[in-house]
């Protein structure tokens, strides 16, 4: 399955949440806070399939990640065959992603505009470039914008503007244009509102 290139309201408003973080997506859910289509408004929530729910978690992941089917499965697979819990597992490798810590650092509005800033090589992760969106960044990287990003109207708007402030697990310095993976982020610290135990269920039957 491709990188979904959709409606993006009509996603978050039959997941519930705000999967990209735009500002449209915020107005759907606000004037249509229920699932889209033609008994959308009749349907209630609670009424679906626990088949459904699971289905539902899993999608809330992998969109608001922006992966495709085939890379969530890849790093669910990873996550099962390390220790502790798989789900805390799965969320801790999707959000050590470089485009995710881009976001995270914000550097980007929104984390396909991080994807689209790592594509374009204007990231460096321990002093060289890196254009692999999907790199896992690790404990101790330091993760900076290239010389010529620093100067970019967006990323610069995107600092003073949106004003984001990193997560714990990571170390901000040179007046935000640099991160540092100060540890391994905990579950209480990945701030999506995603019931993992439930793709764990999902990908267990």
């Amino acid at each position: 399955m491709s990188r979904y290139t959709g409606p993006k309201a009509r996603v978050s408003r039959r997941l519930g949440i705000n999967v990209w973080g735009t500002a449209g997506e915020t107005k759907a859910l606000e004037n249509r806070p229920y699932p889209p289509g033609e008994h959308g408004r009749g349907r209630r929530r609670s009424q679906n399939s626990e088949f459904l729910v699971q289905l539902q978690e899993k999608q809330k992941a992998r969109f608001t990640y922006g992966i495709t089917e085939k890379q969530f499965r890849n790093t669910y697979d990873e996550a099962a065959r390390q220790r502790g819990v798989t789900g805390e597992n799965l969320l801790r490798l999707l959000e050590l992603r470089l485009d995710n810590v881009v976001y995270r650092a914000g550097w980007a509005a929104t984390r396909p505009q991080a994807r689209q800033f790592v594509s374009h090589g204007h990231i460096n992760v321990n002093g060289r470039r890196v254009n692999v969106p999907s790199f896992r960044a690790r404990k101790g990287d330091v993760i900076e914008l290239r010389p010529k990003a620093r100067e970019m109207v967006t990323i610069r708007w995107n600092l003073d503007v949106l004003d984001r402030a990193a997560p714990m697990w990571l170390d901000a310095g040179d007046n935000g244009q640099q991160v540092t993976v100060r540890e391994v982020p905990t579950r209480e610290q990945i701030e999506i509102p995603v019931r993992e135990q439930l793709i764990v269920e999902l990908y267990s039957k």
